[in-house]
C-alpha cells in the first residue's frame, strides 16, 4: 500500500494526531552511507584476496554487522574472525561519517527538525554500532534521539524485533503507537514484528509491502503529521 503524498503532506498542528515516536533506521534511510559499506567489503576482499561481488553486498544490507561478517568469511575464504571483519569495516564507515561529505537520503533530514519542533520523540535503531552512530549525530546541528540502540548494544538483531523493543521501551511508548522508518526488507521484518508501523523508503534494495507498512519513494514533502495518520487508523489518508 502506497502513501498518496499529493493529497496528505500536511503541516503540523495542535489538532493532527501524533505518533507516540518515530524510530529511526541509520543506514541508507538518514544518510547514504550502503555504498561505502559495500566499498569496505570490496576492501576486505582485495586485501586478502578473497571474491565478492555488489549482489553479495546487496544481500547484506540491514542485517546484524556480525551475521553479515560470518557470511563475508565464508563466502570470501577470508582467515579474519568475524570480530575483526566487523572492526575493520565499522572503523571505515565511522571515518566516512566523520570526514567526507554526507548524502543525506532526501527529506529525511527535514523530517527530523519538524518531528522535533513538534515534540514527537525519536530515537536511531541501526545495526551499525555505536562508533558509527556517534560520528553520525556529530555531523547533525544537535541531538534529536531520546534512544540510542546499536547493533553492538543488543543480543539480537536486525530482523530479530529487539532493537525495536529496546527502543521503544527506552522512550517509555507503546511499539504499536510507533512508526519506524526503514530502507531495508531486514528492517522492516525487525519493526513489523515489534509491532510498529513502518514507512519503507527503500533504497538500494526492494521492498515488498506487507502487513504495518507503507511504501515511499521519499520522504521529501511528508511531515509529523502524515506519520501520524499511520499509527491514527484505520487505513491511511487518501
Amino acid at each position: 500500500m502506497s502513501l498518496d503524498t499529493s493529497a496528505c503532506a500536511t503541516q503540523t498542528g495542535t489538532t493532527d494526531p501524533m505518533p507516540a515516536a518515530v524510530l529511526w533506521d541509520l543506514d541508507g534511510t538518514i544518510v547514504d552511507t550502503e555504498p561505502v559499506w559495500l566499498a569496505a567489503e570490496f576492501s576486505l576482499a582485495r586485501r586478502y584476496g578473497g571474491e565478492w561481488t555488489e549482489e553479495d553486498g546487496l544481500e547484506l544490507i540491514g542485517s546484524d554487522l556480525l551475521d553479515a561478517a560470518r557470511t563475508i568469511r565464508e563466502r570470501m575464504g577470508i582467515q579474519p574472525t568475524p570480530e575483526e571483519i566487523v572492526t575493520a569495516m565499522v572503523g571505515e564507515v565511522a571515518d566516512h561519517l566523520r570526514h567526507a561529505d554526507l548524502v543525506w537520503r532526501p527529506g529525511a533530514i527535514e523530517m527530523i527538525d519538524r518531528l522535533a519542533a513538534a515534540g514527537v520523540p525519536q530515537a536511531l535503531v541501526t545495526m551499525s554500532y555505536t562508533e558509527i552512530a556517534e560520528a553520525l549525530i556529530t555531523r547533525m546541528a544537535s541531538n534529536p534521539f531520546g534512544a540510542v540502540v546499536t547493533g553492538d548494544r543488543v543480543t539480537q538483531g536486525k530482523p530479530h524485533p529487539e532493537p525495536y523493543l529496546t527502543a521503544a521501551r527506552a522512550l517509555g511508548v507503546d511499539p504499536a503507537r510507533c512508526v519506524a522508518i526503514e530502507d531495508s526488507g531486514t528492517g522492516t521484518r525487525s519493526a513489523v514484528a515489534a509491532g510498529c508501523q513502518v514507512l519503507v523508503v527503500p533504497n538500494l534494495v526492494p521492498v515488498e509491502a506487507g502487513e504495518r507498512r507503507t511504501l515511499v519513494d521519499s520522504l521529501a514533502g511528508l511531515g509529523p503529521a502524515d506519520l501520524g495518520a499511520l499509527v491514527a487508523g484505520p487505513g491511511l489518508p487518501r
